[in-house]
């Protein structure tokens, strides 16, 4: 049995943070999991800038509610999901994730939650468990899974190379340049014919 466990930002929806940080004209928030990949760091520097600037959930969620997925990821989702399982794995937040959800039909999404006062400023977060989208992937392998996984940044790279096939999708040069070995693809096309040859 399989199970295809798809990263969101990046290989399916733009970057959350990349557009807030366009929204608001602050360019320290451009930087993602594909600059950094200590998730902590990045989100404590994230919400350092967040205070300074008195930012929250209210003025992040209005720049999300502009986002739309790529063109073609819900069709290439569909289509996935017409042949096996599917189910993102994300390091998104579930504050963030509902609008993105329903433009792509509510699939399945693990992610994790934001913690914020009253006022919407954002005090915190809380990841599901340690290593989340690594945890998850093994969590499916122990009750009879076989995993394929795609991603774009390094904190996919341990859940792609832990099932039984894995892709880099619109990554980095950087990162395909350290990862030869994976394959790497840039439409879902071709993404899809990769997953179709695994499957059979």
């Amino acid at each position: 049995m399989d199970i295809i466990c798809l990263d969101l930002e990046g290989v399916l929806v733009p970057e959350i943070w990349i557009a807030f940080s366009e929204a608001t004209g602050i360019p320290e928030l451009r930087r993602t999991t594909r600059d950094e990949p200590d998730y902590d760091k990045l989100m404590r520097y994230r919400l350092a800038i967040l205070k300074e600037r008195g930012l929250g959930l209210s003025e992040i969620r209005k720049t999300i509610a502009g986002i739309d997925p790529f063109p073609g990821a819900k069709e290439f989702l569909d289509a996935l999901r017409e042949r096996t399982q599917a189910v993102i794995l994300s390091d998104t937040f579930t504050q963030f994730a509902s609008p993105l959800m329903k433009k792509l039909s509510w699939p399945t999404i693990f992610c994790n939650t934001l913690e914020a006062a009253p006022s919407g400023e954002i005090t915190g977060y809380k990841l599901r468990t340690k290593k989340t989208k690594l945890s998850t992937v093994r969590a499916f392998q122990s009750i009879g899974y076989d995993t394929i996984a795609v991603g774009d940044s390094f904190n996919d790279l341990e859940m792609i190379r832990a099932g039984r096939a894995g892709f880099l999708f619109r990554t980095t040069d950087a990162i395909r340049k350290a990862n030869p070995d994976l394959p790497a693809f840039e439409e879902y096309g071709d993404l899809l014919a990769a997953i179709d040859g695994v499957l059979k």
